[in-house]
């Protein structure tokens, strides 16, 4: 056999190997992230939840969700353990601290665009005006009368139809 015919299978093994290290390494990171857990630890939930670990089991942890309210986790679903004035910063923070009020996205699309605002030719009106609305009201009115009278018509030949046979 020819080595340049092994190459892309040797590749390939070691990429598999490298792939596999990586993730066993993010699971022992995670392992270890679990275990630091200590009561009173503020912990993130990989639903989102914060919560302050209250008592360690086995395979499961009770948290604090609230004053007086616990539920009880399975260790995998803790997502993060937090540092401690990071966890007071989330739960505790005043609005001065998470600047509600100052607008980061825009509430429209315009300021994405350009700045020239003297082009108010260039936009488009998707308002429905009051001549297209009475152009849809005399559309659909005509197309029910329309709709009857070939209703009426087909019931007239079908009258004729069974006067006839008798």
């Amino acid at each position: 056999m020819n080595i340049v015919t092994l190459l892309p299978f040797i590749v390939l093994i070691g990429a598999m190997f490298l792939m596999t290290r990586s993730a066993k390494n993010k699971q022992r990171q995670a392992a270890q992230m679990r275990d630091s857990m200590q009561p009173g630890t503020g912990v993130r939930t990989i639903g989102g939840m914060y919560a302050t670990v209250k008592e360690i089991r086995d395979d499961t942890v009770l948290l604090e969700i609230a004053p007086g309210t616990h539920a009880l986790f399975a260790k995998n679903a803790v997502g993060a353990v937090l540092e401690a004035d990071e966890f007071d910063r989330i739960v505790n923070a005043t609005p001065d601290d998470l600047e509600i009020g100052k607008s980061v996205v825009p509430d429209d699309a315009s300021s994405l665009t350009s700045d020239d605002s003297s082009s108010d030719d260039s936009k488009v009106d998707f308002a429905k005006s009051e001549a297209d609305d009475d152009a849809d009201d005399t559309a659909e009115s005509g197309s029910k009368d329309a709709a009857a009278t070939t209703d009426e018509k087909s019931g007239d030949v079908k009258r004729k139809g069974e006067s006839g046979s008798e």
